[in-house]
């Protein structure tokens, strides 16, 4: 039997080239959900980080330049290409698909598992929190960003049931020619419960504000996201699992 694509694969082998091109200047990227996430990370020198969708390795390439040690994944062959033309030698970059275990990484072999937008893709959470936890050290951190469980709810209430976990499309219009993309939106509960069981312990749950760079960039959709969110950032540790 074939494996199963994961989602929203065909529009990222569209949209890989504009969005490296445009990701570290974009304002919804550069200037609001990035900073955001990064704001969450404890230091990372000289620590072993795991990159859980590094699409074209901007986060890969910020945590190399602060000193960690940095393993990068991604499901999409053009991302991976992408990263390392960015990268070259400086991070090891894997095709690997989150919602298959992740068998080739040892186990407690990374302090920080980061995983910027990624978890929109990916329908049921608990086996991939499961190996975030089975690959960090005692004590180790995960820090992952979101579209927020809001938005995602208010855009498409009007056919959407909030407290079930659903596929939805957007058409994208950032990266050059429109794209559709899809992915799953899920209630509040669909975030925080498979992180706990998964046995983490949530540290914080940050609702950023865009920041000044991006006001300069895009004052309309600054005047938005100041009165409605647009993503969400978790930063959790690794505690003791259930039995």
């Amino acid at each position: 039997m074939a494996k199963k694509q994961p989602l929203a694969q065909d529009a990222y082998n569209e949209l890989a080239e504009e969005y490296a091109a445009r990701v570290d200047t974009k304002p919804h990227n550069a200037y609001y959900e990035r900073p955001a996430t990064l704001s969450l990370l404890p230091e990372v020198t000289g620590k072993r980080v795991l990159d859980a969708g590094c699409g074209p390795g901007v986060y890969a390439e910020w945590l190399v330049e602060h000193g960690a040690h940095v393993v990068a994944l991604d499901a999409n062959e053009k991302m991976v290409a992408l990263a390392r033309q960015r990268l070259g030698e400086k991070v090891q970059i894997l095709q690997a698909n989150l919602e298959a275990p992740l068998d080739f990484l040892e186990d407690g072999s990374f302090d920080i598992v980061v995983s910027p937008l990624v978890m929109d893709y990916i329908k049921t959470w608990e086996p991939v929190f499961g190996e975030f936890h089975r690959v960090l050290i005692p004590g180790g951190y995960l820090v992952f960003s979101m579209e927020h469980p809001y938005m995602k709810y208010a855009t498409h209430h009007l056919m959407s049931n909030y407290f079930r976990v659903e596929r939805v499309e957007y058409v994208w219009r950032g990266f050059g020619k429109p794209v559709n993309v899809p992915s799953y939106r899920r209630p509040l509960s669909g975030v925080i419960n498979p992180l706990l069981r998964a046995g983490f312990i949530l540290e914080q749950i940050l609702e950023p504000l865009p920041t000044d760079e991006f006001l300069e960039r895009d004052p309309e959709d600054y005047e938005e996201l100041m009165h409605s969110p647009g993503f969400m950032c978790v930063r959790a540790v690794k505690g003791e699992k259930a039995v």
